[in-house]
């Protein structure tokens, strides 16, 4: 056994008396064992601890993300039922609507207009009832205004189902009925005083020319013939051969969107 002894010797300042420790060897030691296990210890922990509490940082900024990204998901669900409830509804025209497909600036072949032909300034929406020829709406059941609204309108492009009935909008004569490169099947009525009215993109004729009709009188059933990408009436009215607002001699009934 080591029975050697360290002695330690404090001396203080003043009249206080010297003071003499002495501890051996073998308990130094021991006591370096100790101290070196419990710093050893204390690394450890430091070790394992450090990255705990930095993930434990992270937790709030984690659970704000969290959020954020459920209140995105949700935003997205949102936006996809959204989106198809709008495509659904886009098919649903695509399948019944219609507007002409040869806007892209080519003049109809059928009748041409007369030089100088403009519309007719002096005529207001709904004027005529009660004084114009016309009074009914040329296409039986419901159907969708895709195109002529505005007060410079030249003629209407009613949207309907295929095979929907097209009607004389008053009575007159048929001054033309057959095909046309642009207005495909059509019917062009004289109504007498310079006015006439013209269906277009029919699927089927019902008159021929010279034939008398009543207002209200099935002419055509409609159909997408001609310059056209879907089912619709191209429906125009002329007055001397000039384009006059449909809108202003024919009111639209309420039931027609």
């Amino acid at each position: 056994m080591d029975d050697r002894h360290l002695t330690f010797i404090i001396v203080p300042h003043g009249e206080l008396e010297t003071r003499t420790f002495q501890i051996s060897y073998r308990r130094l030691k021991l006591l370096l064992v100790v101290a070196a296990s419990v710093l050893l210890l204390v690394c450890v922990f430091l070790a394992l601890w450090f990255p705990a509490l930095t993930q434990a940082a992270r937790v709030p900024g984690l659970e704000r993300e969290l959020k954020e990204l459920e209140n995105e998901r949700a935003r997205v669900a949102e936006l996809a039922q959204t989106l198809a409830v709008v495509e659904a509804q886009l098919e649903k025209v695509r399948q019944l609507l219609g507007a002409d497909a040869g806007a892209g600036g080519e003049a109809p072949v059928l009748p041409p207009l007369r030089p100088g032909a403009g519309v007719v300034p002096d005529l207001k929406e709904g004027s005529g009832q009660g004084s114009s020829p016309l009074t009914v709406w040329p296409i039986a059941g419901r159907g969708f205004v895709a195109g002529g609204t505005g007060q410079d309108t030249l003629a209407l492009d009613l949207a309907v189902p295929p095979n929907t009935e097209i009607m004389a909008a008053g009575q007159g004569i048929v001054a033309a009925a057959g095909q046309d490169e642009a207005y495909g099947r059509y019917v062009v009525l004289d109504h007498g005083a310079g006015l006439e009215t013209v269906y277009g993109h029919a699927a089927r004729l019902y008159v021929k020319r010279g034939d008398r009709v009543r207002a209200g009188q099935v002419i055509a059933s409609s159909g997408a013939s001609g310059r056209a990408s879907a089912p619709h009436l191209r429906f125009e009215v002329r007055r001397d051969g000039r384009p006059v607002n449909p809108l202003s001699l024919l009111r639209r009934p309420r039931s027609a969107p």
